[in-house]
């Protein structure tokens, strides 16, 4: 299978033999950050963590927020997400009280004055709450933080259609959300039964149109690809029906099945999957599907429209890439809240706790739940530059890279140039002056191409296991 660029778009036709592409079938990150988590350590510390924060006030940089809530009522068997399943609502009520507790202590840490231009609720299901609860988290995140009131900044929620309904929306709405996200994944009910989520197309149809009768400025849909019993022309059924709704944007994410790491996942015939070449069949003819409806190929798994503020940030350069996905508060500080919740702050990575128990009994000692982080050095920073210039904008500009950090890339990269110009005549780049762009193969494989300059991946093979395939 292979792309063919034209002006506007790129269309896939068979001459790209899968067989070309087996090489490329390898575990790898997915590049939410560089360095990954895996080179997180227990060495830091919350002192650590404590300085970086404080520091970071004589910039003027704003702030983003990311709020973990990862309760849920049923269990879908091919989440990988930290998520608790349960119906004991003292459970629930007592972590939103750490929560709490949590973002109050965190606010002593930054300036009154950095204005929220980012807030997402993620999870687990943060519909899960009740709506008491949903106004409680957000009033105290008000009453710590400098949220925007002008409807300015990006405000999001994850949203399990099963658990809204026309109030849920309006108070949702209302709390000051104006980005909201369906976990939609696939609408064939043989899929959904499959993974122990059902959730009918007349269900989302109705949630859509009271999102848009409520004037959110975005609205996405999760989808996932290479889930059991998914084939090519059941999955294009899908995607037409997604069209059909006319989200803004969207995320066709890669079903990792790694049943070792996530328990859940053991629920899931292994035998019933699409295998990798029916995977990228999938995903090449639900690309084009969803690019010759008029959405553009952001990058990686991320679809949107030409007028969406991600595609709008990508033509003039001021895309980011983060643990939530495509952002374009490219210059925040992201402080992460919650069990297993992630911040960067001015060049250093932070992770939250992830079990429960451990994070709230922590919190109750009046410290911050903070198990292991990492501070970049200057190798990191130019690496992860790279890496980011891949994601976000689908090229590696040297010229670019040389001016910020002052090396000459050629030299600095001396043992990568051989594998680049590999890539490009394996048809995944194009050398184009000082830069390489990637080709619309490429993009696909995206992954495969920061690899050549992941320096910890390169020392430490064993790690390559933890990861999902890139196809």
């Amino acid at each position: 299978m292979s792309f063919i660029m034209t002006e506007n778009n790129l269309s896939v036709s068979s001459a790209w033999d899968y067989d070309d592409l087996l090489k490329y079938n390898v575990s790898g990150p997915r590049y939410t950050s560089y360095p990954t988590a895996l080179q997180f350590h227990e060495e830091f510390s919350e002192d650590d963590y404590k300085t970086l924060a404080r520091e970071s006030n004589d910039h003027t940089r704003p702030l983003s927020l990311y709020l973990h809530l990862p309760f849920c009522d049923s269990l879908c068997y091919y989440c990988a997400c930290n998520k608790v399943i349960t119906n004991n609502k003292e459970r629930t009520s007592e972590y939103l009280n750490y929560l709490i507790r949590e973002i109050k202590m965190q606010s002593t840490l930054f300036d009154s004055n950095r204005p929220i231009t980012q807030l997402h609720w993620g999870g687990g299901s943060p519909t899960y709450f009740s709506n008491e609860e949903m106004t409680m988290l957000m009033h105290n995140t008000a009453r710590y933080f400098n949220l925007l009131e002008d409807d300015q900044g990006d405000y999001s929620i994850e949203i399990d259609p099963r658990s809204v309904d026309e109030e849920r929306i309006g108070l949702i709405k209302g709390l000051g959300f104006n980005r909201v996200s369906l976990g939609v994944q696939d609408f064939n009910l043989q899929v959904q039964q499959a993974i122990n989520r059902i959730q009918s197309l007349e269900l989302v149809t109705a949630i859509v149109e009271e999102v848009r009768n409520y004037n959110f400025k975005s609205l996405n849909f999760d989808l996932i690809y290479g889930l059991p019993y998914q084939t090519p022309e059941s999955f294009s059924e899908t995607i037409e029906q997604v069209i059909a709704l006319s989200p803004d944007r969207l995320s066709l994410f890669n079903y990792a099945h790694m049943p070792n790491r996530f328990k859940n996942q053991r629920l899931i015939n292994q035998e019933t999957l699409p295998g990798p070449q029916e995977k990228l069949s999938i995903l090449c003819n639900s690309a084009n599907t969803l690019m010759n409806a008029g959405y553009e190929h952001i990058g990686f798994d991320h679809f949107a429209k030409p007028e969406d503020e991600l595609a709008v940030a990508q033509k003039n350069g001021s895309l980011h890439r983060n643990f939530q996905g495509y952002s374009t508060a490219r210059e925040a500080d992201l402080i992460g809240l919650g069990v297993s919740s992630i911040s960067k702050i001015d060049g250093a990575f932070s992770q939250n706790h992830k079990s429960i128990n451990k994070y709230q009994e922590i919190l109750a000692d009046n410290h911050l739940p903070i198990e292991r982080g990492y501070v970049l050095n200057q190798d990191d920073l130019i690496r992860q530059a790279v890496i980011e210039d891949l994601t976000c904008n689908n090229c590696i500009n040297s010229e670019k890279i040389e001016k910020k950090f002052k090396i000459r890339f050629s030299d600095y990269f001396s043992q990568q140039i051989g594998k680049l110009d590999e890539l490009c005549e394996d048809g995944l780049l194009q050398k184009v002056g000082s830069k390489w762009l990637a080709t619309p193969k490429g993009r696909v494989l995206i992954r495969n191409i920061c690899m050549v300059f992941d320096h910890h991946l390169q020392h430490n093979q064993a790690s390559s296991n933890l990861y999902s395939k890139t196809i």
